[in-house]
């Protein structure tokens, strides 16, 4: 089975985010701390931005922040709202797949915006780039990252939001070269888990052409390994240009296991005859979450030792 080929939709970047803009705050999935959400607002007040959310952010409907159609009207009222020029999402948690299907895309579509998430929004963040074409940001959220101290690399939220290409995206020393080789793609994919949950579905990812980028948090390596498998056995790494892992957080069986999450992956990506890198920080993260760009062209080097990644075109307009 092929991958079905990555969305040949012409590329939509929203405007980039300059100092004194409004940073609209939203929680599509699970529901948010007052506490956390405040000290999330106050490190991007000290990074030169002007938070704003709405009070119903605070619901609460089971493990939901508030009902469905309660997350859809919020979200939908940050893209048409002028005054907000980003939309970052408090946290994931989960519950943003209750969206798909009821985010009106026009709305996306005529009010293009920065988004930016990670570990659930993969499953908005795919969508939206897959059927409106938009650039989507895989980086800190505000009730998580911003919330703590080293949360959020702010020199690739800068870059990835202010404009410049092309540039390189500075790796934690923890990034390692499974794979040695060269690629060139559209930089794309996210949380391991919610990837593999679209497989079947109408929102299935499309991975075809892509610099392939997979992170996930507490899941045990047999976990990696089924899921990877279920993407490979479903043709998802058919036509992938590169892959990307991200940290993989405490993905341990024991802490005195005889083997590592790397040996894992090797077994499963060494025949693909990609370039394979491991522990680029962004996403679920111990410190310093990197923002990635998803849609936008990108060059994977991995050689020995050493792991470059770049990004070849400006993800916004000026």
């Amino acid at each position: 089975m092929k991958s079905k080929p990555s969305s040949n939709l012409a590329r939509v970047k929203p405007s980039a985010l300059r100092s004194g803009d409004t940073v609209g705050i939203v929680a599509p999935a699970s529901n948010v701390k007052r506490t956390d959400l405040e000290a999330g607002c106050e490190a991007l007040r000290q990074a030169g931005y002007r938070p704003f959310y709405f009070d119903s952010i605070f619901e609460q409907d089971l493990y939901f922040a508030g009902s469905v159609e309660r997350r859809v009207r919020e979200l939908e009222e940050m893209f048409m709202r002028d005054e907000v020029k980003a939309i970052v999402c408090a946290r994931g948690g989960y519950g943003a797949n209750y969206l798909l299907g009821q985010v009106n895309l026009d709305t996306i579509r005529n009010h293009p915006k920065i988004f930016v998430g990670y570990s659930d929004l993969t499953a908005l963040m795919t969508h939206f780039t897959d059927t409106t074409g938009l650039v989507t940001f895989h980086g800190p959220m505000v009730a998580k990252d911003w919330a703590r101290q080293n949360g959020v690399d702010l020199v690739s939220w800068q870059a990835a939001l202010a404009g410049p290409a092309p540039w390189a995206i500075a790796l934690n020393a923890g990034a390692i070269a499974l794979i040695e080789g060269e690629a060139e793609g559209v930089l794309y994919g996210g949380c391991l888990s919610i990837l593999v949950a679209s497989l079947g579905t109408a929102y299935e990812i499309k991975t075809a052409g892509t610099i392939l980028f997979l992170e996930d948090v507490a899941a045990k390596p047999f976990q990696i390994d089924r899921m990877l498998m279920q993407l490979k056995l479903a043709g998802m790494f058919d036509e992938v240009k590169g892959i990307v892992f991200g940290e993989m957080l405490d993905c341990v069986q024991t802490a005195n296991q005889g083997y590592t999450l790397e040996q894992i992956v090797l077994g499963i990506m060494g025949s693909l005859e990609v370039p394979v890198a491991f522990g680029v920080r962004s996403g679920h993260v111990s410190a310093g979450n990197i923002t990635l760009p998803f849609g936008v062209q990108t060059r994977l080097k991995v050689s020995a030792g050493k792991v470059a990644l770049q990004v070849l075109e400006a993800a916004v307009t000026p």
